[in-house]
């Protein structure tokens, strides 16, 4: 069963009041330092990753900087998050490349971004949506979770959701989308035992799983 665009309005229109204006959980200071960021929380807790950069962001903020550190430093680093070896591999590599083809600039174009070592769709759309504000829509596990419990999408694969919600959603929600929906997931409609009480959008609500 699939929501009327006035139901699916409405929704979005409790998340924007609720949350005006919702932020990233990630620290970071420039556009180097997000696409880092967002490339160590792949599979991690942002928590776990902005305990880990702290530091690292104090003597690594840019490429340059990053290479002068080298692979095997970088590893002391960021050792407490998983799959952190082949996590620094990428970085070392992706700093590399922006410094030879782009100047040591992120890029601002998706399907450039996603041509940097260790940098998916996700990775591009996080990236461009919260520095450069341009209304892309990552999804992760908690996107792709709320999505479904919505009735907003059946899609099967994280390609599939985007695309849905891009077609479904109101234009002026999108880019503040995936903020409020991975802030829903996680703190609100979890998972395992989701916080059916604190809900700001019970009434709408289907899920089999919903705590009466």
């Amino acid at each position: 069963m699939t929501r009327s665009k006035a139901e699916i309005a409405e929704i979005m229109q409790i998340f924007a009041t609720e949350n005006p204006n919702p932020q990233c959980e990630l620290n970071f200071y420039n556009p180097y330092t997000l696409l880092v960021a967002v490339m160590l929380s792949a599979q991690s807790t942002d928590k776990g990753v902005n305990k880990a950069t702290v530091e690292l962001f104090k003597i690594a903020d840019t490429p340059q900087k990053m290479l002068n550190l080298g692979e095997e430093n970088l590893k002391k680093y960021i050792k407490t998050i998983g799959l952190f070896n082949n996590k620094a591999k990428n970085i070392i590599l992706m700093s590399r490349q922006l410094i030879a083809d782009f100047g040591g600039k992120v890029p601002t174009d998706r399907d450039v971004l996603t041509t940097l070592a260790g940098v998916g769709r996700k990775t591009a759309n996080v990236v461009l949506n919260v520095w450069y504000h341009q209304p892309t829509l990552a999804v992760d596990t908690h996107v792709m979770r709320i999505a479904h419990r919505l009735d907003f999408s059946k899609g099967k694969t994280p390609l599939e959701v985007e695309k849905d919600l891009l077609k479904v959603l109101p234009e002026e929600y999108v880019i503040n989308t995936n903020h409020w929906f991975v802030l829903f997931g996680r703190y609100i409609c979890k998972a395992q035992k989701p916080l059916c009480e604190k809900c700001p959008i019970d009434a709408y609500c289907r899920c089999n799983d919903k705590q009466k």
